[in-house]
């Protein structure tokens, strides 16, 4: 009896021993379920002022992922997108970032818009993690980090491409500009932008700035604006908040008054309520949804079936081209299920190697983590954004 009794004692322990195990397995946060799953992460506002933005970015990313798993992954790897709602709050995008890296992550696609991108890429300076922001643009975000990149234009090119661009296509010179003098975005643009206003013949007549807390009023900024005789309003803003300003600065200006922005202006036309009020808008953009382009055309496509009709804007064409990118550094690197030695040191190194033809544009990036790719400029007639100077 005494030996039977041990012998259930010694069955009882083994089989606590593996439910233990097997409750251990269950409570792990790793979301890549097996060895050949890859889980890319991303952070971005899905929720709030920003939420355009990180929802556009989010739907090119999922279906670049779709794409490329149903043509049968890479290298013998299936991609797994893990999405989290940063809320446009720096605090819950780390939070967000920790979680992921718990979670298994092996490649990030960081930030959607540049203040949370900064601390995501500094706190995952540590893990060594390639972090591959769709559309951080601010000029110093990669400062610090080897291991990031960016698609997207950083502020400073955007701010030299915009003064180059009204330059070159012959439009006036006579320049208002409207900023927001609290966002990195903004003031690193203006920045930028008057680095090479002299080059161009450009004018800046007057200047007229706001912050978080007066973003709701601009009537003293658009008298001012109106008494200066610019000619083009520079409004290197987010989408929003130029839709306040549009909205109230409607019949304060001439009908052929042109209001130049860049990337963040993308998505205006859901922002704002009339979208006359939106006429003439220009932004610089590396993607217009209306191009010739073959691959273009085929991702607007695809983009309209699989989220109800959407027409996919320029955070969306990011997104898509960011998961590409880091399948080619992927493949470039020679990274399979089988041979993960130096995962972040090999796919860190691939990136300086490639070359992507993405629908943003053909992309090569060097040691600073900076993209270089062409610019384009979309202007808004009658409710509908087009690409300047296409016939």
């Amino acid at each position: 009896m005494k030996n039977f009794k041990k012998l259930v004692a010694v069955v009882l322990a083994i089989m606590m021993v593996a439910g233990c195990a097997a409750l251990a397995s269950c409570g792990k946060k790793d979301e890549a379920t097996s060895t050949d799953e890859l889980l890319i992460g991303g952070i971005g506002p899905l929720s709030g002022d920003y939420a355009n933005y990180g929802n556009s970015v989010k739907q090119g990313a999922e279906l670049a992922v779709e794409e490329i798993n149903a043509a049968g992954g890479v290298n013998g790897f299936k991609l797994k997108l893990s999405y989290q709602d940063s809320k446009g709050d720096k605090a819950d995008a780390v939070a967000a970032y920790g979680k992921l890296v718990d979670n298994g992550m092996k490649l990030s696609l960081g930030g959607v818009i540049s203040g949370e991108s900064a601390d995501i890429i500094a706190a995952a300076k540590d893990d060594g993690i390639l972090v591959l922001t769709p559309s951080g643009s601010a000029t110093n975000i990669l400062k610090g980090n080897d291991a990031a990149f960016r698609v997207c234009f950083s502020d400073a090119s955007q701010g030299v491409a915009s003064a180059d661009y009204i330059g070159a296509n012959n439009l006036p010179k006579k320049v208002a500009v409207f900023y927001q003098a609290d966002t990195d975005y903004s003031k690193g643009l203006l920045e930028t932008f008057k680095t090479r206003t002299e080059a161009n013949g450009i004018e800046i007549v007057e200047e007229q700035s706001f912050t978080d807390d007066t973003k709701t009023d601009f009537t003293t900024q658009i008298t001012a604006i109106q008494n200066s005789g610019a000619e083009m309003i520079f409004i290197p803003i987010y989408a929003s908040e130029a839709a306040t300003f549009l909205t109230q600065a409607k019949g304060k200006f001439s009908s052929d008054m042109i209001y130049f922005g860049c990337d963040g202006l993308d998505g205006i036309l859901t922002k704002i309520e009339d979208t006359a009020d939106a006429e003439n808008v220009m932004l610089l953009t590396p993607f217009s949804a209306d191009s010739k382009n073959e691959k273009v055309q085929k991702f607007v496509k695809d983009y309209g079936d699989k989220f109800g009709g959407d027409v996919p804007d320029q955070f969306a064409a990011d997104g898509y081209d960011a998961i590409y990118v880091l399948k080619a550094a992927i493949e470039k690197a020679g990274l399979k299920p089988d041979d993960m030695t130096d995962f972040n040191t090999r796919v860190v190194a691939a990136m300086t190697q490639i070359e992507v033809e993405g629908v943003t544009g053909t992309m090569t990036w060097d040691e600073t983590g900076e993209t270089t790719k062409g610019a384009l400029a979309m202007i808004i007639h009658d409710g509908v954004a087009s690409l300047y100077g296409q016939d």
